[in-house]
């Protein structure tokens, strides 16, 4: 079966009410649009004796006026809509999970009355259909129109979507998804059969990676290695460019103090990895991978916990030594 026709019955599957409250990308839309370019149609008369040429090369133009109006304005308001409703569906079943105060009181009473967990494990589930069939649906259509229009432009728009943070396999929400799905049980529970076929985890590998299962044979390594330890990430980070450190690190290296926060960073910081700067507001905490390696690598764990208690206990004691200083003048 073709891509475009999976897709339309994914559309049009038993789950349809999810899919009509979340963003999709307008597939068959996009494709009416190639076969309809303009230019393309313009080379086909023009060159209708000569089949092999057409068939080498449909569009002479490195770019089309027509198809780039429509796809790369409306693919990137499409892409963007997707990753933010796959954040705050993800963010929400986080709060679930991982409630705090109130909520978890409230959640415990409930509990008695309801059983959530199907329901979590069944939005699990197709959280992991809905940003896979999509990102599949993007790659897709790119191809295609790299293809058409024999350009680059398609392959250019990939890294304007990394560049914008906006795409759906490199989010840390999808590794929180996959650390949420692992701390449920992994294959122990039955239910959970379904989705064992698309996340694991290698903690004790080097390097320590979660790995994503895609269709066609498509594997995701997402690497747990701090990039400035080197080591196994610990009380992990995401900054807002996407890339993964331990709080410590991500605090040393954007000149603050852990117990100040990564929220304290200036704006002018930058990534260690990628240098892009202002991204340090934007820092998420990942809570549900924490998690996972607290249960899988707990001498690990306790071992770097009470190394980094050490430090911010130095560093709090430092940081009033100074404020004393500066107070009484000596």
């Amino acid at each position: 079966m073709k891509f475009g026709e999976t897709f339309t019955e994914y559309l049009h599957n038993e789950q349809q009410w999810f899919i009509e409250n979340s963003s999709h990308v307008e597939y068959k839309r996009l494709k009416k649009v190639l076969k309809s370019c303009r230019t393309c149609k313009s080379l086909h008369v023009s060159c209708n004796d000569d089949q092999e040429a057409v068939n080498e090369q449909l569009c002479p133009c490195p770019s089309c006026p027509l198809c780039d109006q429509t796809f790369f304005s409306e693919l990137m308001k499409e892409a963007s809509d997707i990753a933010g409703c796959f954040s705050s569906r993800v963010r929400h079943l986080l709060h679930i999970h991982v409630a705090t105060g109130i909520q978890k009181y409230i959640l415990c009473v409930r509990k008695c009355f309801r059983n959530d967990r199907p329901s979590m494990l069944e939005e699990m589930r197709m959280l992991v259909e809905y940003v896979t069939m999509n990102a599949t649906a993007i790659r897709k259509i790119l191809k295609k129109y790299d293809k058409v229009h024999s350009s680059e432009n398609g392959k250019n728009f990939k890294s304007k979507m990394q560049a914008e943070h906006i795409e759906l396999l490199q989010s840390p929400w999808l590794i929180e998804l996959g650390a949420l799905y692992l701390n449920f049980g992994g294959l122990d529970g039955g239910q959970l059969n379904e989705l064992s076929s698309h996340f694991s985890c290698h903690l004790n590998s080097t390097p320590p990676v979660m790995t994503l299962m895609l269709q066609d044979s498509i594997t995701l390594n997402y690497d747990l290695t701090c990039a400035i330890c080197l080591d196994t990430v610990f009380n992990p980070y995401a900054l807002g460019c996407g890339h993964l450190f331990c709080k410590s690190c991500a605090c040393s290296a954007a000149s603050v103090m852990i117990f100040q926060g990564l929220k304290a960073a200036a704006r002018e910081s930058k990534c260690p990895i990628c240098r892009e700067a202002g991204v340090y507001g934007k820092a998420m905490r990942m809570i549900e991978l924490d998690l996972l390696m607290k249960r899988w690598c707990k001498d690990y764990w306790n071992e770097r916990l009470a190394s980094e208690r050490a430090e911010v206990l130095k560093q709090t004691k430092e940081f009033w030594d100074l404020q004393t200083k500066y107070v009484i003048g000596y």
